[in-house]
């Protein structure tokens, strides 16, 4: 479903250039639960915004649903992106002047769903992520266990074959964070492939493997409880 190769990210100013991403090799399968650790600056952000189609590399290729878009303009990453992917955030990113409701129907909009079918859909997601009783209510007037819900009630709700979380957990308490992680692995279970940036181990064990960066390389690379060091 997705690969890269020797894929790069470059970020240039008049005084200084950093290098998030160096020549790295990996690739998700269709259904995986992938989960990328490492420490602050690695490049987990990086990457995640290039397999999410929010960026594109400065060198290297980059392969989703084999297609190889690493040259994909603005444009053509969005149509890609808007029926494929759907994102999960630390910060939610709802949008608080909409209703739950009307943030779950945004993913909906854009592909011109008609008003009925959206919202049985919508219904139907809700009823789900137990979040029925509040989709009239605006984003500040939820917990953020329920602003969770609702941010992956918004990702899922395309019915995307790729779902991207960045921590994911990272607001939340550990009750809240082990049912949004519940729900991921639910998603996952059902066929959604999905990648979680994360800086916890805990997190990380409900994915089927854990790919750990440093310095915009892969460092190593987990199976369960086996481990592949690409520095050995």
């Amino acid at each position: 479903m997705i690969k890269t190769e020797n894929l790069s990210k470059t970020y240039r100013t008049d005084e200084i250039e950093t290098t998030a991403l160096d020549g790295l090799n990996m690739k998700v399968d269709q259904g995986e639960f992938v989960a990328i650790m490492g420490p602050s600056g690695c490049g987990k952000s990086t990457l995640l915004n290039i397999i999410g189609l929010l960026d594109s590399p400065s060198s290297g290729r980059y392969y989703f649903l084999d297609k190889d878009v690493s040259a994909y303009n603005e444009r053509e990453r969005a149509l890609l992106r808007k029926s494929n992917i759907g994102f999960v955030f630390q910060s939610f990113n709802l949008i608080d002047e909409l209703t739950v409701f009307e943030n779950i129907e945004l993913p909906l909009l854009y592909l011109d769903i008609p008003k009925a079918e959206r919202k049985t859909r919508i219904d139907t997601i809700m009823d789900k992520m137990q979040i029925s009783h509040r989709g009239g209510h605006f984003p500040q007037q939820l917990s953020g266990g329920q602003q969770q819900r609702a941010a992956i009630s918004r990702a899922v709700i395309a019915n995307p074959k790729l779902i991207l979380a960045d921590e994911p957990t990272g607001n939340l308490d550990s009750r809240n964070g082990k049912e949004v992680m519940m729900l991921l692995s639910d998603l996952n279970a059902s066929g959604t492939t999905i990648i979680m940036v994360t800086h916890s181990q805990h997190d990380a064990g409900y994915s089927h493997r854990t790919i750990n960066l440093l310095d915009g390389k892969m460092l190593a690379e987990n199976f369960g409880n086996l481990s592949y060091n690409n520095a050995l």
